[in-house]
């Protein structure tokens, strides 16, 4: 399948909008992305891994995240246990444990490795809590965001040949019928 840049881009710019537009992330927050660029080239996960895609797609969440102080972490694939790329100020800032690995081609995949390549001073963490995220070909992201996990349907439903899910999260209720739930009634 032939990939055009300036196209994934264009999606991936209105799919990360919608999700910022449904999230009402604040200043601080954590954005955690899992993509395959395997599937948006069209192969399966994990086996057509590729660098200039990881790089569009990192480049592109950096331009939107960073100027609204939104953290993005990387999650790797399931060689590195998952683990995510994050900046050490974060991961020191939320107490995130730090682990020894520095993501490869085919152990964490594309995005991992520009994700390492483009912070400015990138750790390695095995779990966080993160208020949102993408899902770019099936990853499986859910086990790094906040409970209560709440779909977010964005406009485009793939990003090249890849399925294309999000989250974001919402507190818990907690109660019963007497609670309220809505502030403004207070």
């Amino acid at each position: 399948m032939e990939i055009n840049n300036k196209e994934i881009q264009k999606k991936l710019t209105t799919i990360v909008q919608d999700v910022l537009a449904a999230s009402n992330l604040k200043s601080g927050d954590i954005f955690v992305l899992g993509c395959s660029t395997s599937e948006i080239v069209g192969g399966k996960i994990g086996k057509n891994s590729n660098a200039e895609i990881g790089e569009v797609v990192i480049k592109t969440l950096l331009s939107i995240l960073n100027p609204l102080n939104i953290n993005l972490a990387v999650q790797g694939c399931e060689h590195i246990n998952r683990s995510l790329v994050i900046e050490n100020n974060v991961a020191d800032k939320n107490q995130l444990e730090v682990v020894s690995v520095v993501p490869a081609m085919h152990a964490g995949g594309a995005c991992s490795v520009a994700s390492f390549k483009e912070f400015d001073n990138p750790v390695e963490v095995e779990h966080i809590v993160a208020q949102a995220g993408i899902d770019i070909g099936d990853t499986s992201i859910g086990m790094h965001i906040k409970h209560v996990q709440v779909p977010v349907r964005p406009s485009f439903k793939e990003l090249g040949s890849a399925h294309v899910t999000a989250l974001r999260s919402r507190p818990k209720y907690v109660g019963g019928p007497r609670a309220e739930y809505d502030i403004s009634k207070m």
